[in-house]
């Protein structure tokens, strides 16, 4: 029996509760008005392209560099949909409704919340999934599962029904659950938690080494069982979670590499007044809930709020309310945005940062035939097709059971 997951935006529950993110250096705290340049509005025309629309809550879009030029739409509700040749097929590529927690609040973070497909995908036919299933451990409701899957040996544009665990963790609320999963120039699988939906963070887990709830962790998927954790991972030998990768964070909704440094990226939710976006750093601590962006929120339990890795920008909620962590752009389409990471807000706006020596300036995107920087629509993720052209994860209607999810090309000249 499937269990029902309404596919309303997971990210409506940031709204209500805010935002916050990361960006490393050296471990010292810095002064995000140093490093956060705004320039308003882009010099740049952007346009958006139509691919397909008749999503049910989309939430992610990937490809599985294997040669094909598929895209892969992932559904809040559990589906998995490809596009191909222009086309959205009837039949999904995977469907686990069934194994996912019933969603009683419409905008709570639940469902399908990410995939990836292993760098290898072409040969081996693995990919992975985080969602959100029921827990029958005592004092929870609520877990996030990471779930190895196989393509079918006979269907190309079909997976195998089941899979392989490979990590349940167990969550205390029904929001900031966490987001996407993605795959370093290493080889390793980077996977990021919320901090656990308590109020202001209250429970400090964030702060906690002994849990992965507000954390971003790598592991190994090709050896160990069910993973080995990398020798060099930052908290090996130490009284921690050996899985962590960096800590301090709310909710990292999306989190993505530059293809062509290898750098990581992080855009996290915040709370009551700021949007960040950080890049990471190996065994960084970017602040929650200490800090909200560069911002001392609350030091009861942590001190001065000294000692954190400063957001690269970061905004008031007076120019959004949930930040979408997004892709530094490596196609070749749109030439005047090389090297640029674009992001959004769900408020229906976006935006690009432009990196000028140790400053990162951030711009407006201005879109061809509207007259203001606000979408007629939600924004809900961004990805990157196997060009690495990037698309824009959108959603028209907010609150509906059955929402229409539209997926655009993005360009600028």
């Amino acid at each position: 029996m499937i269990r029902k997951v309404y596919p309303a935006i997971v990210i409506c529950a940031f709204m209500i509760a805010g935002s916050a993110c990361h960006s490393p250096s050296g471990g010292q705290q810095t002064n995000a008005a140093q490093q956060d340049r705004t320039a308003g509005d882009s010099k740049l025309t952007f346009t958006l392209e139509k691919i397909t629309d008749s999503l049910d809550g989309p939430v992610a879009l990937e490809n599985a560099h294997d040669g094909s030029g598929r895209l892969f739409v992932g559904e809040q509700g559990g589906r998995i949909r490809i596009i191909k040749d222009g086309k959205l097929l009837k039949t999904p590529f995977l469907d686990i409704r069934s194994s996912l927690v019933h969603m009683e609040n419409k905008y709570m973070n639940m469902g399908l919340l990410g995939f990836a497909f292993h760098p290898d995908f072409k040969n081996n036919g693995r990919f992975f999934v985080h969602y959100i299933a029921p827990s029958h451990k005592k004092g929870f409701s609520n877990k996030s599962v990471l779930e190895e899957f196989r393509v079918s040996r006979d269907n190309p544009d079909k997976a195998e029904s089941t899979g392989r665990v490979i990590l349940e963790v167990d969550q205390p609320a029904q929001n900031r659950n966490g987001g996407n999963i993605a795959f370093g120039k290493d080889g390793d699988l980077y996977m990021s938690f919320g901090d656990g939906g308590d109020k202001h963070g209250k429970a400090g887990n964030s702060q906690d080494l002994d849990q992965l709830l507000g954390k971003i962790i790598r592991i190994d998927v090709d050896h160990g069982s069910p993973y080995r954790v990398p020798d060099d991972n930052p908290f090996v030998d130490k009284k921690a979670r050996p899985e962590i990768w960096a800590y301090g964070f709310r909710m990292p909704w999306r989190i993505s590499f530059d293809a062509a440094t290898g750098a990581l990226f992080c855009g996290d939710v915040g709370e009551s007044n700021y949007e960040e976006v950080d890049l990471i750093r190996k065994g960084g601590n970017y602040g929650w809930r200490v800090m909200e962006a560069s911002h001392v929120h609350d030091t009861s339990l942590y001190g001065d709020g000294g000692g954190f890795i400063a957001p690269i920008t970061e905004y008031k909620h007076s120019t959004g309310v949930c930040l979408i962590g997004g892709y530094v752009y490596r196609g070749s389409r749109s030439p005047a945005l090389q090297g640029r990471y674009v992001f959004g807000d769900w408020s229906g706006r976006a935006f690009y940062l432009e990196q000028k020596g140790d400053q990162w300036i951030r711009h407006r995107c201005r879109f061809e035939g509207r007259p203001d920087t606000t979408l007629p629509f939600k924004i809900n993720s961004f990805g990157e097709g196997e060009d690495r052209e990037l698309y824009m994860v959108t959603q028209d209607t907010v609150g509906a059971l059955s929402p229409t999810g539209v997926i655009y090309h993005v360009a600028a000249r």
